[in-house]
């Protein structure tokens, strides 16, 4: 297995195992802005859901088919109704969420030859391999991740 599809697969492995870890936050932590004017943690976590759907149903099936992606969301608009979403939602509701539709996309990309992870393919004007855009969407991940574990 080529090494960048190993570590973005146990990215998305560890996730899931953190992101369950989160359900030890109290009520008041889990909707505690991570910054002043920002998203609460639950809005962050919430907010992931959309776009692993998005991944799911929009690229993993279209990525080295001879047909052009599907276009995306208007992302301002994804993460303002999942944010919204996520404010009515229980802690556990979006943890059991989260979980689900990303052992979703794992199951997906573990599916995917190891040769496809260095193919380039082209996302609107741009040309990278699959294992780049996943690396996107790890750091993505990340970012998110380290604002929450300053504020717990």
């Amino acid at each position: 297995m080529q090494m960048e599809k190993k570590n973005i697969l146990s990215h998305y492995e560890h996730s899931i195992q953190w992101v369950k870890e989160l359900e030890q936050l109290s009520e008041k932590q889990w909707r505690t802005p991570i910054k002043e004017g920002k998203w609460t943690i639950a809005e962050v976590i919430g907010h992931l859901i959309p776009w692993d759907e998005f991944i799911v149903n929009d690229r993993v099936p279209y990525f080295f088919k001879d047909i052009e992606l599907p276009k995306g969301p208007d992302a301002q608009m994804l993460n303002d109704q999942a944010a919204a979403e996520s404010r009515i939602r229980t802690k556990e509701e979006t943890i059991e969420r989260f979980t689900a539709t990303r052992q979703t996309l794992l199951t997906a990309l573990h599916e995917m030859d190891d040769d496809l992870w260095s193919k380039e393919l082209m996302i609107g004007q741009s040309t990278l391999s699959l294992a780049v855009y996943f690396q996107g969407m790890v750091e993505h991940d990340n970012h998110h991740f380290e604002q929450i574990k300053k504020v717990i």
